[in-house]
């Protein structure tokens, strides 16, 4: 029998573990990439009431849930400054700028295709026959 070669991921999009998949399940989550584009706004760091006002619509508690799953990922690192009342910063590590770059392209694709998405959005709401 001939041994297994390893499973190329470029040509086998449909596996579980293909990079293309883990890349979505990473950035699947409602809040994790306007949490990530946030903090890349704001020149990688942002304190937790800033991220609040520039989200709109996101919870305390979302917001809270979505930068644990986002620190043990290791995309953001959590400081917090001794002083009264304690201060506390996340920023992006190393890893996490490193995925800004595909997740920054979206969003200026996004930005210039407005009127794609503003057709597949009409389509979506339009009754079924």
């Amino acid at each position: 029998m001939a041994p297994l070669l390893p499973l190329d991921y470029r040509t086998a999009p449909f596996d579980e573990q293909c990079a293309p998949r883990r890349l979505l399940r990473l950035f699947s989550g409602k809040w994790t990439t306007m949490v990530l584009h946030s903090l890349h706004l704001e020149g990688g760091a942002s304190r937790p009431g800033h991220l609040l006002r520039c989200l709109p619509g996101l919870s305390k508690k979302m917001m809270t849930q979505t930068l644990r799953e986002l620190e043990e990922a290791g995309l953001v690192s959590r400081t917090v400054q001794q002083v009264m009342p304690p201060v506390v910063e996340y920023s992006l590590t190393p890893l996490g700028r490193r995925f800004i770059e595909p997740l920054e392209m979206l969003y200026h694709w996004g930005i210039d295709n407005a009127d794609a998405l503003d057709a597949v959005c009409q389509a979506q709401a339009a009754p079924s026959t």
